[in-house]
């Protein structure tokens, strides 16, 4: 686990931006504290931050050459097959200068160029140098764990970089992506490949890049397959398979726990991370786990579930039981290792977990994308009653006026209902495409379109949103099957919200975390089953929640869903109401700004501040997230 950076000159006058790759490279020393380098040749220049997890001597150090100094590698992330591929392939081959899985990943690709990417397990973002053909090739995983931003000048350079901060020391122009802004204020984050500076994409996760001084084309080489429709009369049994999940999910499990540095796993107390404990603890003895409670908030509070699953699996346990000032004395850090903005406020209790579990270990497994995976939000739940068409559906629809007076917000278990009924009862008018894309974000489209002012309106790319709407919701075809809400999932929640809150949150503080429930293998048979093993009128994550039972305490079943969440909207009227009535919301300089509609602004702080908040909270926490990276950057 690293960071990389890169540039890629594509003309004698760019040459000079070649120098910029160490103040690139030291941009990345968060996410890897252990030793850093970087090479260049003229034409190209690949820095490296290392995080020493496999081989922790400095022959495994990047940017690494293979025995011909022809090619060099500069990875972040782990293969966890690499002794097998290592055995298979080159099972003559004696003189490794080391012990790592770059050095196999870099003879592999010489080997085999881009057909070795199906053959890793785990996940990545690298790039390979071909100092005899001055060609460039860049890759990154299936599902995305790892970032890979970049900027394509034609004729100029080509740069990329593990986070946008590290590109953007290249001097690549600064100006801002307003169709990015308008979604960010829908969703809280970004979808992908776009990002908030214009001349700035992401590469698509399951992709490659060639790049040389004629072309740079990307290219897919995985992508999640599955048939829409009635998949039960082809299907396995359902007890076959929960016996497979279990296999696989064994596997998946046992490969995630090779290091040479200490390990341990996040453990909520909800059914994933609890799975993936109880599993890792048949491989390995005295496994550490850790946990994170609300003090001053026993509703979001659930380290009592997690004690339950550590008490029996004997695990070194670790309670990081906090008060409301210690979430907001680490406000600022969690803004500052922003380099993009990104506005799920759970960022804020993942960045403080990593912040204590890396005190104790340098690698943490967690539960992530079981939810994605196997549906276990609420919206898949309700999405699944909608097609089921009831008379209750007709009830909850019908009553949308009285939802809409009532008090909503996440902070009790009525005005969450409440909150949750006016959803479904919006959603329920709408088309499947539209009721997803409305589930997905916190603002409606003409809402979000409407925080803007009319200069920054009209610099929104109509077109470029409605294409990148289409292709975002390019699985959800009106058919009757979940697995296109899953898939759709996959491709925005998963990957622009889930994946980036980890891995920027674990990174800033120096801390690979790895996801069992996203081996591929997992991935590719869950979407392989029927919907009705997964999810069914009572019962969501349902063949996780079956496989498994025997191993989880029963208390863990049967029980309200939180999620992640801190208690946004008490802050907001108290110790942070500052930030929003005389700092980064204030209306002098909302109005000086000239980016968003202080109408628009003033409205939602009234919302914030009446009886009956709703999700105000959610957007006023990715105004100030904006403003923050505003002010830091223009």
């Amino acid at each position: 686990m690293c960071g990389i950076t890169g540039i890629f000159s594509l003309s004698s006058k760019t040459t000079d931006r070649l120098s910029k790759i160490k103040v690139s490279c030291d941009t990345l020393l968060h996410r890897g504290p252990d030793g850093g380098d970087f090479f260049t040749d003229g034409n190209a220049a690949l820095g490296h931050r290392r995080l020493s997890i496999i081989d922790t001597s400095a022959n495994g150090n990047q940017p690494m050459k293979d025995a011909t100094g022809r090619f060099v590698i500069i990875f972040n992330g782990e293969l966890f097959n690499y002794q097998e591929l290592k055995e298979k392939y080159f099972p003559e081959k004696t003189d490794w200068h080391s012990q790592s899985d770059t050095e196999v990943l870099l003879y592999l690709f010489i080997k085999m160029k881009e057909q070795c990417l199906p053959l890793l397990y785990g996940f990545f973002a690298f790039a390979i140098y071909d100092t005899a053909e001055k060609k460039l090739f860049l890759a990154r995983d299936r599902f995305g764990k790892k970032p890979i931003y970049y900027h394509y000048s034609p004729s100029s350079f080509f740069a990329f970089a593990s986070e946008l901060k590290s590109l953007q020391d290249y001097d690549i122009p600064k100006e801002i992506d307003f169709t990015s802004l308008q979604q960010y204020l829908q969703f809280n984050y970004i979808p992908e490949p776009s990002s908030m500076l214009l001349h700035v994409k992401k590469l698509r996760p399951g992709h490659y890049m060639n790049v040389d001084e004629k072309v740079v084309e990307e290219k897919c080489f995985y992508e999640l397959e599955y048939k829409s429709g009635d998949q039960d009369s082809k299907a396995i049994s359902y007890t076959s398979a929960c016996n497979q999940l279990e296999v696989l999910m064994e596997k998946s499990v046992q490969r995630r726990l090779i290091s040479d540095v200490p390990l341990g796993a996040f453990l909520s107390g909800g059914i994933d991370s609890s799975v993936i404990v109880a599993l890792a603890s048949r491989h390995t003895q005295h496994l550490n786990t850790f946990s994170i409670g609300y003090k001053d908030h026993p509703f979001f509070d659930e380290t009592k579930y997690a004690n339950l699953v550590a008490k029996k699996y004997g695990t070194n346990h670790t309670v990081f039981s906090l008060t409301n000032d210690d979430f907001l004395e680490h406000i600022d850090d969690v803004l500052n290792s922003i380099d993009e903005p990104f506005a799920d406020s759970s960022a804020i209790p993942v960045y403080i977990l990593s912040k204590h579990t890396r005190n104790h270990v340098t690698v943490a497994l967690s539960g992530d994308g079981g939810d994605e995976v196997f549906a276990g939000y609420n919206k898949h739940a309700a999405e699944l009653r909608i097609r089921q068409r009831s008379l209750l559906n007709q009830l909850v629809k019908t009553a949308n006026p009285l939802w809409k007076i009532l008090p909503q917000s996440r902070n009790n278990k009525f005005t969450n209902k409440f909150r949750q009924f006016h959803r479904f009862s919006e959603g329920a008018k709408l088309n499947v495409k539209e009721r997803y894309w409305r589930w997905a974000g916190f603002l409606s489209e003409d809402k979000a379109a409407n925080m803007l002012s009319p200069l920054s309106k009209s610099k929104v790319d109509q077109d470029s949103f409605n294409q990148q709407k289409e292709f975002l919701l390019r699985h959800l075809k009106g058919g009757k099957e979940m697995e296109d809400f899953l898939a759709t999932d996959m491709g925005l929640v998963l990957l622009s919200d889930m994946l980036v809150k980890v891995d920027r949150m674990s990174m800033a503080n120096s801390l690979e975390v790895r996801s069992p429930f996203l081996d591929h293998e997992v991935v590719d048979f869950a979407f392989s089953l029927p919907t009705s093993y997964k999810i069914d009128s009572s019962i969501k994550k349902k063949i996780v929640q079956d496989t498994f039972r025997k191993y989880l305490p029963e208390e863990l079943y049967n029980r309200p869903k939180h999620g992640f969440e801190i208690p946004l909207l008490e802050w907001f009227r108290k110790d942070l109401r500052g930030l929003i009535t005389g700092d980064l919301l204030n209306d002098n300089f909302i109005e000086a700004q000239g980016v968003f509609e202080i109408k628009a602004i003033q409205n939602i702080k009234s919302k914030l501040f009446s009886s009956n908040p709703g999700d105000a909270h959610a957007t006023i926490w990715a105004l100030l997230v904006f403003q923050h990276w505003w002010k830091r950057n223009f």
